[in-house]
């Protein structure tokens, strides 16, 4: 496989806002390409690692950040998966656990010795793919609303 991991580029911001609004469907992609312009500007503290496709454009990306708590997490100062993305047709060749390994060197580098991540019920694949890496669930939590009129 000669798939790359990376740094993101300015170049790719079409492509990251590609797979944030297949992540995050319920945002406009205006408040996901504002976000993701900040999160360019802050990429010292908050990186993102996206995977090459061998045929050129992008099939995968990991957001990090440091967070000074996490739930279940012993330590402070806990690397963070904030998102983490495969297209589908791209799932079960390695490309997730890539992105993850990467976002968890760059977590070791600046000190943590802990990495957090969440997820809810919109992505079923998550729990399982979080458990084969490694991480275990030490929550779960369920919000509910109701409008009234």
């Amino acid at each position: 496989m000669g798939m790359k991991v990376r740094l993101i580029r300015l170049d790719d911001l079409e492509e990251w806002l590609r797979m944030r609004g297949a992540l995050w469907p319920q945002h406009t992609h205006l408040e996901l390409n504002e976000n993701a312009r900040q999160l360019l500007a802050r990429q010292e503290v908050e990186p993102v690692f996206v995977a090459e496709r061998e045929c050129g454009g992008l099939c995968g990306m990991v957001e990090v950040s440091i967070r000074g708590r996490a739930e279940g997490c012993k330590t402070r100062n806990v690397g963070y998966l904030e998102g983490w993305y495969v297209d589908p047709d791209m799932r079960g060749r390695g490309i997730g656990r890539a992105l993850v390994e990467e976002a968890e060197r760059w977590a070791r580098s600046r000190g943590c010795s802990e990495m957090g991540s969440d997820t809810t019920r919109d992505y079923p694949l998550s729990p399982g793919a979080h458990k084969a890496l490694g991480y275990e669930e030490v929550r779960r939590l369920i919000h509910f609303r109701k409008v009234l009129g």
